[in-house]
């Protein structure tokens, strides 16, 4: 199989901003000649963690937070961005304090995600977090965070619930699994 040569960038420039995103439109030529603009939100570029906290009772933890864009309060796990010159695995542990109050020994991660590739440039790692002991560091929601406790042996009856449909929380779970098997 031949490697495929990307398009050449002609131009690209912002077209708009937020406080977490800005829009980057792109004019690309492709190999055949083809010309397009693309549109891209681009991050931060510190990338995001994930972690799947286990007990050592065999319990999952997640949070339940409002959810801007559907207007609603989401089931998942512990997530959050990477801080500027922090590791991802010290920014898994953080986010462990800040979100459900506990630590973890043991942080391995399971793999890295993207979200939409076509149209945004964020990655996020997944962790896998054992050893969990009680410690609580500030975070910057809005509200306290309800932690929900599932039991790792019904770890897929969360699929069945109608608050748990974030797609990176789903296939941390699935990664998750996939690890604690092998």
């Amino acid at each position: 199989m031949t490697k495929r040569v990307g398009p050449k960038l002609l131009h690209s420039a912002i077209t708009a901003r937020s406080r977490y995103f800005q829009v980057e439109e792109l004019h690309l030529e492709f190999a055949n000649g083809e010309q397009r603009v693309y549109e891209r939100l681009a991050g931060s570029g510190r990338g995001a963690v994930m972690v799947v906290p286990v007990t050592d009772d065999g319990y999952l933890l997640l949070v339940k937070e409002y959810a801007a864009a559907t207007e609603r309060y989401e089931l998942g796990f512990p997530k959050g961005l990477v801080d500027p010159g922090e590791l991802p695995i010290d920014a898994a542990n953080r986010e462990l304090q800040e979100e459900i109050g506990f630590s973890a020994e043991q942080l391995v991660e399971l793999s890295e995600l993207s979200v939409a590739p076509g149209f945004m440039s964020a990655q996020m790692k997944v962790f896998a977090a054992s050893g969990l002991t009680a410690s609580r560091l500030k975070g910057d929601e809005p509200e306290p965070l309800e932690l929900v406790r599932v039991p790792l042996d019904q770890a897929f009856s969360l699929l069945q619930r109608d608050d748990f449909n974030e797609a990176r929380s789903v296939a941390a779970l699935f990664l998750y699994e996939q690890w604690h098997r092998e």
